[in-house]
């Protein structure tokens, strides 16, 4: 019998995990604390080893460090959450699978990346790792499913009238964020919970990872450099200039090792992910930008690293379209990775020809999609698009424009589709 939890809310990445199960030993399945990893990891499994429980003072920890074994004789699959507070369990498991073919034997849960001396052998094809994210606003009943991605790439999505979301609701749904507990919260409890997510990142967390004693003042101005470049392409030379440029103490400054060092930890967090640049399909003499664009791993972070409110986005609509930006390609890195595909942006730098989100299936086709806040901005998204359409040498599956204020589900005559991302799934 499962132990799944009452009011469990199924979870898009449920199909993929089924799947690994029966194809390899262990799953790994990583993301940020709070995302809901353990309880969807509880929907697969018939047992559970908590290794960070409090309630019997870390019985089963203290087991695991003296002897792994003591720990991975549960009723199979077995879960061992937040494995990577013994990371010697993941050799342990590597080495049981070894042992015979049977499938779906662990299920591994971490928020953390450890260090990687730690950890002896790579697990390679006898774990797979997945990722894992905040809920989507299809997963979250935010997104009516009216559209699919799956329906862009066949040419099979037809014309049709949607309920249009008014601007306060999209500002609510970037700040609330996609964290399971803030679901049926209110707003204002969302945004407690966000911002007691970034005191604990930056009390505890950016030490307990590796030991290494790390200035709390100097993270949050990285955080705070971060939530101000959210969704753009900002190199580390940026970063550090920005933080230069806002601290309010003259012996506050950053080294570009420190850059590099505190955003490893991030991204060991799993707060951090770079939307990686999209280069395979244009012609080679174009001058392609390669950096990465980065995002917060759900925009409500940086919202609430510089207190940002939804009436704040209200009043700088700026700001919200970046913040816009980042909500629709948090959903559409999620979208992607459920049908096994990728998400990549594009930028031309010599003529700064760029398409917000591209999307790359397994065999090779991809999507073209601009990401605008207001309808009002379509024409000038089109126009994007159809550049980039000149450009490339293979051409991309379909074109389409994501707004926020938008009623319908539409395929121009240009034949680039324009729909909301509130009618958005996979």
């Amino acid at each position: 019998m499962k132990l799944t939890k009452k009011g469990y809310i199924p979870r898009l990445i449920d199909k993929t995990i089924e799947e690994n199960l029966k194809t390899f030993g262990a799953i790994s399945i990583e993301g940020p604390k709070w995302c809901g990893k353990t309880w969807t990891a509880l929907n697969h499994s018939k047992s559970v080893v908590y290794l960070n429980n409090t309630a019997d003072n870390f019985r089963e920890k203290h087991l695991a460090e003296m002897d792994v074994n003591l720990v991975l004789d549960k009723d199979k699959p077995e879960l061992i959450d937040e494995w990577q507070e013994v990371p010697a369990i993941w050799d342990a498991v590597r080495f049981k699978c070894d042992q015979d073919s049977d499938r779906g034997k662990y299920i591994l849960t971490g928020s953390s990346v450890p260090v990687s001396d730690k950890i002896r052998h790579s697990g390679a094809g006898r774990i797979c790792k997945m990722r894992m994210y905040t809920m989507s606003l299809y997963e979250s009943g935010d997104s009516s499913g009216d559209v699919s991605l799956r329906d862009l790439f066949n040419n099979k999505v037809k014309n049709k009238l949607v309920n249009k979301v008014e601007l306060k609701k999209i500002a609510e749904l970037i700040v609330r964020g996609g964290w399971p507990e803030t679901i049926n919260l209110s707003i204002s409890g969302a945004m407690r919970i966000a911002r007691s997510y970034i005191d604990a990142v930056l009390d505890k967390d950016i030490i307990e990872i590796d030991g290494i004693k790390r200035d709390k003042v100097k993270m949050e101005m990285l955080l705070r450099s971060l939530a101000r470049n959210e969704s753009t392409i900002s190199g580390n030379n940026v970063l550090m200039k920005d933080v230069d440029d806002n601290v309010t103490e003259e012996d506050i400054t950053i080294s570009r090792n420190t850059i590099a060092d505190y955003l490893n930890v991030l991204s060991r967090l799993h707060l951090i992910e770079n939307q990686n640049s999209f280069m395979y399909k244009i012609r080679s003499r174009l001058n392609v930008g390669k950096n990465p664009k980065r995002h917060f791993v759900d925009p409500s972070l940086g919202c609430a690293i510089l207190n940002i409110t939804p009436e704040k986005l209200m009043n700088d609509l700026e700001t919200m379209g970046l913040y816009f930006e980042a909500l629709c390609e948090r959903d559409l890195k999620i979208y992607a990775e459920s049908i096994d595909a990728k998400l990549y942006h594009y930028r031309e730098n010599d003529t700064g020809i760029e398409v917000d989100a591209i999307i790359e299936i397994a065999d090779g086709e991809y999507g073209a999609i601009e990401i605008k806040l207001g309808a009002n901005k379509e024409e000038e998204a089109a126009t994007s698009l159809k550049k980039f359409y000149e450009l490339a040498e293979v051409k991309p599956k379909f074109m389409c424009i994501i707004c926020g204020l938008y009623d319908a589900v539409v395929k121009r005559k240009d034949g680039i589709y324009v729909l909301p991302i509130t009618a958005l799934k996979p």
